[in-house]
């Protein structure tokens, strides 16, 4: 029996094959054995690159438009450019080269060429070579796309999952994550969370790759991962595995009810989610609403700027899919941890306190716009709400609603319907918001905490950092005093206020969200039944402040 010791993030328990994600990481050879071998070699995956992109270009129209299907397009296109495959077929007769090395350095020849040119829109298309040339590469070196070539769902193993990464998992062949580090804050754990699968992360060099194949067993709880456990063990997992089914099962009796505790106090239930993709499981957790639609996700599934047309699209499905109920769309939140390379952004020091989410809105007024037209365009199929995140002077609020005014006014001229009456919030996740909440509240219609973000910063703790354990401390009496202040200064004002932090979801500071006097919650769907089901036996006025001491 191999047993290793992580920290339990998505509860759960599951079996299955350990599958390691597969990257890019192989050499590449110059010298080739056989330059018709290779040239073959070349054409194959010219058809293979081929068929990837066309089917990436229809699943896009499907689900974002037709604008963001172009650019899988133009990838395909390049992968047949004539001057390009002429450049890779001399290099591999003339210098007697591998297919790979050909590829790779035909990839920057191009890219640097397009990147050297006065046009920005040509300037743009280096990353697109660059992107066209690193997909030959990996089919060339046999590298799995979308990170899993499995007939079977698995247990999906890695280092940890960068936020582009996960979009490009095929998630139902997923069964559970287990990853070398990572957090309860990290994008594995958020997406496991989503997904309402077992997580495990930080089990560190235990974890190896010589155990690919192997049949695991994982406890999302106690952050266990077992190979070929005893009989014992076996058993206790499978006992636990029957009590889940039977939670199961008893959490599905709590669809259809209401959230509101034994004396009457209502707090609406909503859910985060990171693209069209999740709402059917906000809709089979029977949510209240979408409480968090982290938008920029769309930029890190792209090439290149989303189009106002492609946001637009994803934008009204969500709405209409959930059917007049409310939707809040947080506004680009790239920076930090979720970086884009067609952004540009200068390396900093400190990501997590530089040019990131509205500063760089503010910043880059042509981005903002493009986004804030599509999310008002979107505002006339449903009931959608926009949200400002990293919020920290009034000033900033000011321009953002002069931004939304000059767009409303945009659309007026040209008669495209939308909203007027659009909700505008902003996201409590900097203690200088919370300092400002009073001046703050008088601008907007809610509030909605970031938990992670506040914690850290409120603590001066790193949310990525692995190492800092118990100092970063979702429970400090100072983070539950600022949401404390939040929520009073929120209905001070007449406005309500939520959470849709990761710290909404825990369940032992549910009696200290209600004696706050939270009004939202939002969080994963797999959460939002426990939640219900806890709330739903709660006597509210019996809640207390203990834990702000």
């Amino acid at each position: 029996m191999i047993l290793m010791q992580g920290k339990g993030v998505s509860k759960g328990v599951i079996s299955g094959a350990l599958y390691f994600l597969r990257r890019h990481t192989g050499e590449i050879t110059k010298t080739a054995a056989d330059v018709d071998a290779e040239k073959a070699r070349f054409a194959a995956a010219q058809q293979t690159a081929i068929a990837q992109l066309e089917a990436l270009a229809e699943k896009c129209r499907e689900e974002a438009g037709e604008k963001t299907a172009i650019l899988f397009e133009t990838h395909a296109m390049f992968v047949e450019d004539e001057d390009f495959v002429e450049c890779i077929q001399s290099m591999m007769e003339e210098e007697n080269t591998t297919a790979e090395y050909a590829v790779q350095q035909a990839g920057e020849q191009f890219a640097a060429m397009f990147a050297a040119m006065d046009d920005a829109y040509m300037q743009a298309r280096a990353a697109d070579i660059r992107d066209v040339a690193r997909r030959l590469v990996d089919i060339l070196q046999g590298a799995g796309e979308c990170g899993i070539d499995s007939e079977t769902p698995v247990i999906l193993a890695a280092d940890d999952l960068a936020p582009s990464e996960t979009l490009q998992l095929d998630k139902s062949k997923i069964l559970g994550f287990a990853t070398m580090g990572g957090s309860g804050n990290s994008h594995t754990a958020i997406l496991a969370r989503t997904m309402g699968i077992p997580a495990v992360c930080g089990l560190g060099s235990e974890l190896k790759e010589e155990y690919a194949g192997r049949v695991a067993y994982i406890d999302g709880e106690t952050g266990k991962m077992v190979i070929e456990p005893d009989e014992l063990t076996l058993q206790a997992f499978k006992n636990k595995y029957e009590k889940q089914q039977q939670r199961k099962q008893l959490l599905a009796t709590m669809k259809g009810q209401e959230d509101v505790t034994l004396d009457g106090r209502k707090i609406k239930l909503y859910c985060n989610i990171g693209s069209p993709d999740d709402v059917s499981a906000v809709l089979s957790n029977d949510a209240q609403g979408i409480g968090l639609f982290r938008s920029e996700f769309l930029y890190l599934a792209a090439e290149d700027y989303p189009s106002e047309d492609a946001q637009f699209e994803a934008y009204r499905s969500v709405a209409a899919a959930m059917d007049g109920k409310r939707v809040i769309i947080r506004t680009l939140d790239i920076g930090a941890d979720k970086q884009v390379d067609y952004f540009h952004l200068d390396k900093e020091e400190n990501p997590a306190m530089g040019l990131r989410a509205i500063r760089i809105c503010l910043n880059r007024p042509e981005i903002f716009r493009t986004q804030l037209r599509a999310l008002y365009r979107a505002s006339a199929f449903g009931k959608i709400a926009i949200m400002f995140p990293m919020i920290a002077s009034v000033w900033e609020v000011k321009e953002c609603k002069r931004a939304c005014q000059a767009v409303m006014t945009e659309l007026d001229k040209e008669g495209i319907p939308y909203n007027p009456d659009t909700e505008i919030g902003i996201m409590i996740e900097t203690p200088a918001a919370v300092f400002m909440a009073d001046e703050l509240a008088q601008l907007v219609d809610f509030f909605s905490v970031g938990t992670n973000d506040l914690t850290q910063y409120t603590l001066a703790c790193d949310r990525q950092c692995n190492d800092l354990g118990k100092f970063f401390d979702p429970h400090h009496p100072a983070v539950l005093r600022a949401l404390k202040h939040t929520a009073d200064a929120a209905h001070k004002a007449g406005i309500w206020v939520g959470i849709c932090g990761e710290l909404g979801a825990d369940i032992s500071l549910l009696p200290t969200f209600l004696a706050i006097g939270i009004d939202e919650l939002s969080v994963s769907p797999s959460a939002v039944l426990p939640l219900r089901a806890e709330i739903r036996k709660s006597i509210a006025q019996t809640c207390t402040l203990d834990l702000l001491q």
